[in-house]
């Protein structure tokens, strides 16, 4: 049998969406029966529910599905971990990398479930600053660390494609608690995320 990638959406917000999608094409002074954009709406529709269906998810569900008792307490570091959102202010795209750490406190998360959580909340109408401070608050509520530490780099396409349109600039933003606070423990994870250890 073959692999088949299956999606769900929920049917009644497919349409309604799809009519939307309809008249904006009309509004811009496309023609939606033009032959090439005919299954542009129900793309774009099910292309809309994708990117936005972290409001549908729970990110401490996520990590309390796979939380391990365990002593170890230096730090974890997951780093270069791909993240692509929705700006909230134009509904344009930004994309870029996060870089996570904590300190165990008793438990440690499977950690495949940390990129999860990103997706949980950068897949939500965002900004770079809440997005940072969404995750970190997310790991510390649920597996209470000694720490947590946060930082995103990210290119935004409402500032390449459109207004200032530079196309080389990165925002970076940063969040820590806990051990992260102290300057030794921010340096050491600073220095490993800037570091190619592989």
């Amino acid at each position: 049998m073959s692999y088949m990638k299956k999606e769900q959406y929920v049917p009644p917000v497919t349409r309604e969406l799809v009519e939307n999608f309809e008249s904006i094409l009309e509004e811009v002074g496309e023609d939606p029966q033009r032959e090439g954009l005919l299954k542009t709406p129900e793309r774009a529709a099910k292309a809309m529910q994708f990117l936005t269906q972290g409001y549908l998810q729970d990110g401490e569900s996520i990590l309390r599905s796979a939380m391990f008792r365990e002593d170890y307490s230096e730090m974890v570091l997951v780093k270069d971990i791909e993240l692509y959102s929705l700006c909230e202010h134009h509904m344009l795209p930004f994309f870029g990398k996060a870089h996570i750490a904590y300190i165990p406190n008793g438990y440690i998360v499977g950690l495949s479930k940390i990129p999860r959580v990103i997706d949980v909340f950068a897949r939500r109408l965002q900004v770079q600053e809440r997005l940072t401070d969404q995750i970190l608050q997310c790991i510390q509520s649920t597996l209470n660390p000694l720490g947590v530490a946060v930082v995103i780099e990210a290119r935004h396409m409402c500032m390449m494609m459109r207004g200032v349109q530079k196309q080389n600039s990165v925002t970076t933003t940063s969040a820590f608690t806990g051990e992260f606070q102290r300057v030794e423990t921010r340096s050491e994870f600073l220095s490993l995320i800037g570091t190619k250890l592989h």
